[in-house]
């Protein structure tokens, strides 16, 4: 009796050590021209390829571990058997197992720490594959991943890239429709398929006749002009439907797009964020703020976990006479679409308030980093923060659509993501100014310390302010010093501050202390000038679009002095 129980007992053992720890979902079996550039064995294995990819993102999503050994593997295979899994490892997912060194073994923390330029790159080139050249440039940037070294075999390089690719795959995993588009993207060569799109299209031309171009040519010009007849009704409109409520459930007429209108409920938004429970409460701010007269949206920001496991943040809104305005000009913003842009997600009206729902930016807002004492942001990283958020400006500035001001720049509407990547948030206050007019005319809004001073005499909403704004940023992330500093006998304005130190004191003495002098002299030089000359005559400020080629400059010098020097002490005077 005894032996039995014990051959029982080691059996159930078995089983039990080799259940397979990846959740793959296993669809019909299809051959496809998918070969990854060669990793693939044939091609009948792209869809069971990309279903095992998805599996190790969702398995690193919930663990931080990247891949998994050998035996994790084959207990997969043989949990499988039966089906498409026994195809699963013939076609070189095994090269992808944990074990022999390198990347192999990186965890998310890793890729994050060691591969940083090559996750954040990665992510913010595959971020658009709908735009034009966007799987070009996301293709691009994934061969170049994994370069170690001379010495690293095509397996190494192999293995660096997938690590980089689950990593960003595993902070989006629910984002089910992206993940496919970048699968399909790195699947196939980008160049390829161009190709014989360009050899179908030479081909399809020469069958065509005069006629059938000029109807087509006709067909174009009248789907033009209704096009444009749309777009200007489009623009012109400013009043809304009100939303129709049952049940809490409202669903509104608005320009959102359609995979984003998923009819959230306000019992989703209690149930994702506890009932509004204090515990999940992140900030509270004012949506929009008149600095003329005593006058604000109430708006209160929660952490919320939907249904689907997405971590999100939910902005509440309550009812205080503007919540039409502020709806309005939220919904009119959300086709707007970049990686330094916060993305919104979702919305729902209830009676009296008002949900709008965010990706979480898990790291905070950038006040939480340059006024603490406890935390502290290396040179680079500064310099990253800041060329960030000026292409986030750039890309609103010359938005197609019309040329988007947002009014309100400064370090609490700067958000963190989990890569450190920098994305401006509330665009509450932000005005759209028709393509050919320079400016239009609104009431003066802003945060005092950062609104232009010629805005505030003349109401004149244009870029300039913005340019303003982000120059007094520009002087806090260099300083760690908030837009007046009242430390001093006479407090005095950053920028005053600064100019003053530039013209006859030590420009060193301007540096946060948190620095401890690690930073490229040079570039220091570089972004205060580059900052004064944000905040200086609006017809003296540069365009965001030399700001970022600043900055870029001023990274490059400190990269260069980095790699010249053990730390940036010896460029100090």
């Amino acid at each position: 009796m005894i032996p039995i129980l014990f051959i029982f007992s080691l059996v159930t053992s078995v089983l039990a050590t080799d259940k397979c720890v990846l959740d793959i979902q296993v669809s019909s079996l299809s051959c496809e021209s998918a070969s990854w550039d060669g990793f693939l064995d044939n091609n009948c294995c792209e869809s069971s390829f990309e279903e095992y990819l998805s599996a190790l993102a969702k398995h690193a999503n919930q663990t931080g571990t990247i891949f998994v050994n050998s035996r994790q593997q084959q207990s997969c295979r043989s949990s499988l058997e039966g089906s498409n899994g026994r195809n699963l490892l013939s076609c070189g997912v095994e090269k992808l197992a944990s074990g022999s060194g390198s990347c192999s073994d990186y965890s998310l923390t890793d890729v994050s720490n060691k591969l940083e330029s090559s996750l954040t790159g990665l992510d913010q080139d595959c971020e658009s594959l709908d735009s034009r050249n966007g799987c070009g440039a996301c293709y691009e940037r994934w061969k170049k991943i994994g370069v170690l070294g001379v010495n690293s075999s095509v397996q190494e390089i192999d293995i660096c890239r997938f690590s980089v690719l689950v990593s960003m795959v595993s902070q989006k995993i629910y984002d089910t429709k992206w993940v496919q588009a970048v699968y399909q993207c790195l699947g196939q060569n980008p160049s390829d398929q161009s190709q014989n799109l360009e050899n179908d299209h030479h081909q399809h031309k020469k069958k065509m006749r005069r006629g059938l171009w000029i109807l087509i040519g006709g067909l174009i010009g009248i789907m033009i002009i209704l096009i444009s007849i749309l777009w200007f009704y489009f623009r012109k409109s400013v009043t809304r439907r009100s939303p129709e409520c049952k049940d809490g459930m409202c669903v509104l007429e608005s320009p959102f797009p359609k995979e984003l209108t998923t009819k959230l409920t306000v019992k989703d938004v209690y149930a994702a964020t506890n009932d509004l429970k204090a515990s999940n409460f992140i900030g509270e701010g004012n949506a929009g703020k008149d600095i003329t007269v005593d006058y604000f949206y109430l708006c209160k920001v929660y952490k919320g976990v939907l249904a689907n496991g997405q971590d999100v943040a939910i902005k509440h809104i309550v009812n205080d006479g503007e919540m039409e305005t502020f709806v309005r000009e939220i919904t009119s913003l959300s086709p707007v679409r970049h990686p330094n842009l916060v993305r919104l997600l979702d919305h729902c009206e209830g009676e009296g308030e008002c949900f709008l729902v965010y990706e979480l930016c898990h790291w905070g807002n950038l006040s939480e980093w340059l006024f603490s004492k406890d935390k502290v942001l290396t040179w680079i990283q500064r310099l990253q923060i800041a060329i960030d958020c000026a292409r986030g400006l750039w890309f609103l500035h010359t938005y197609p659509g019309g040329c988007i001001v947002h009014r309100d720049i400064k370090p609490t509407n700067i958000l963190l993501n989990m890569n450190f990547q920098a994305k401006l948030a509330d665009f509450g206050l932000s005005k759209i100014i028709d393509t050919g007019l320079s400016h239009v005319s609104s009431e003066v809004r802003g945060t005092f310390g950062y609104v232009d001073p010629e805005y505030q005499k003349n109401s004149r909403v244009n870029p300039s302010g913005d340019v303003y704004s982000f120059g007094i940023v520009l002087l806090q992330l260099l300083s760690g010093q908030r837009v007046i500093n009242i430390d001093l006998q006479k407090p005095m304005p950053l920028g005053k501050m600064a100019r003053t130190l530039t013209r006859g004191g030590s420009m060193t003495e301007f540096a946060d202390p948190k620095l401890n002098g690690d930073y490229s002299l040079k570039a220091f030089e570089v972004i205060i000038n580059l900052a004064l000359s944000c905040i200086g005559m609006k017809q003296q400020r540069p365009s965001m679009e030399k700001v970022v080629v600043g900055l870029e400059k001023a990274l490059d010098m400190s990269i260069r002095d980095r790699s010249l020097a053990p730390s940036f002490s010896s460029d100090m005077v």
